[in-house]
């Protein structure tokens, strides 16, 4: 029948051809039982694929294998979250826990590692790589052997199981699997695991992007998946955090523990603050405007519904009273018992799924108002806490970046305000010195300067 494109056709000849650079790289060529597969970091390490010691390839930069594999900064996190679990505080949190070797619990591997099924695990699959590639980009095995042939699509290795990243919310959900917590399964971080010495979790997606971003967005890149915006993915981001956060909260299994809520869910330093007795009593925190609670109770982790809320007037306008409306709700129910706030909850879920929506749509905006709108009057009284106060500091800071990259501000401008941006962070820089008057004053200066680069 010979070998032209009579019944073989071109879709095999890809085959063939991906079969031959698997071979040229000194991998095994994919297999139909490999679709669905975990197949490893080894798999993508190739001198022909991802695995160069320097970032010169024609189409991707294919060094990266190297960038995840870096010791010490951020971008190599992933690659050393199964190393930490083996750390003096990683064994410290397991005995506390009553667990046994941290490397081998699966509430610790849900996240520390590509906690693949058994069953799902390719024979180039080590569990020991930590969080490799396919915790993000999805099982290999039904693309990696026709995701770089002469001809093909992102959007057929997209059909073949590839995780679209360049999708805000499907990266924002991916992230938020291990970085607030899913229901997946072994990926999520409770109170007792914070009281045994678990850092809090803190996420923002751009930010994190960022610190991550394996790839460089050339011509190349933008014509098979667009750019990406940052305005947007921050925003999404932030919507997608309240979505998770909310939605797990009305979860029984995740919103309780006991008989007491599962505190995971609350604002940390609303509690461990210092207590003094004295002749006269002095507070140590400040009413939320934003928060219809009984004097005194313990207030839910609400940072990135400030961040929603402000963002929403800016780029949902037609969905921002509805959203805080649903937020405030949410707080009232807090008060009065589990149903009710579990009930209250699922609304918020969805009223920020919906925004998800509309800002994924929004095409990004001007970063400039949605600056503004953090530090106005409106949003800046809701900074009474050190986490909403960390999360508005890393978003001015982000969306100046943003402001950077559009080229609505020059590099030599943003360094000339960064004595102000660090101000701000400087605020923040830790728990115990934490003030929120001089917190927001920081703020506001930092957003002023931004503003009059306008």
């Amino acid at each position: 029948m010979g070998w032209g494109r009579g019944r073989w056709g071109l879709s095999r000849w890809r085959v063939l051809l991906a079969a031959v650079l698997c071979l040229a790289a000194g991998l095994p060529p994919a297999t139909a039982q490999d679709n669905g597969r975990y197949v490893g970091v080894a798999t993508c390490a190739g001198s022909t694929c991802h695995g160069r010691a320097e970032g010169n390839g024609a189409v991707v930069r294919q060094d990266e294998i190297a960038t995840w594999q870096e010791p010490s900064s951020p971008a190599g996190a992933h690659s050393r979250a199964l190393s930490v679990l083996g750390s003096l505080r990683g064994r410290q949190i397991a005995a506390t826990l009553g667990m046994g070797d941290p490397s081998s619990e699966p509430a610790c591997l849900g996240c520390h590692a590509t906690f693949a099924p058994v069953a799902e695990r390719g024979p180039r699959f080590q569990l020991s790589e930590g969080v490799g590639c396919e915790s993000c980009h999805g099982a290999a095995g039904g693309w990696i052997a026709t995701h770089y042939t002469t001809g093909g699509s992102h959007a057929a290795n997209v059909a073949a199981g590839l995780t679209p990243l360049e999708d805000p919310q499907t990266r924002a959900k991916v992230c938020l699997d291990c970085h607030y917590g899913s229901a997946n399964g072994n990926q999520f971080v409770t109170h007792r695991m914070m009281a045994a010495g678990h850092p809090r979790l803190v996420f923002e997606l751009d930010l994190f992007s960022a610190l991550q971003q394996h790839h460089d967005e050339d011509a190349d890149y933008a014509q098979r998946k667009g750019r990406t915006d940052s305005v947007t993915l921050w925003a999404v981001g932030q919507a997608e955090a309240v979505r998770r956060s909310t939605n797990l909260f009305a979860r029984p299994g995740f919103g309780t523990e006991g008989v007491f809520p599962e505190f995971t869910f609350y604002d940390c330093h609303s509690c461990h603050r210092q207590i003094n007795d004295g002749p006269q009593r002095r507070l140590t925190f400040e009413t939320n405007p934003a928060r219809p609670i009984p004097f005194g109770q313990p207030p839910f982790n609400d940072e990135n519904i400030i961040m929603l809320s402000a963002v929403s007037r800016v780029l949902a306008p037609g969905q921002a009273d509805s959203f805080e409306a649903a937020s405030r709700e949410f707080h009232r129910a807090m008060g009065e018992g589990r149903q009710e706030a579990a009930g209250a909850a699922t609304k918020l879920s969805g009223a920020a799924g919906s925004l998800s929506d509309a800002l994924a749509r929004s095409g990004g905006a001007d970063a400039f108002a949605i600056i503004a709108a953090i530090a106005d009057r409106t949003t800046s009284p809701r900074f009474t806490d050190y986490a909403g106060s960390s999360q508005a500091v890393m978003a001015v800071d982000t969306l100046l970046n943003a402001l950077v990259r559009q080229g609505r501000i020059t590099v030599g401008a943003a360094a000339g305000i960064r004595t102000d941006i660090n101000n701000a962070y400087e605020a923040v820089r830790s728990p115990e010195s934490y003030n929120p008057v001089r917190f927001r004053a920081s703020l506001g200066q930092a957003a002023g300067a931004i503003g009059k680069l306008q």
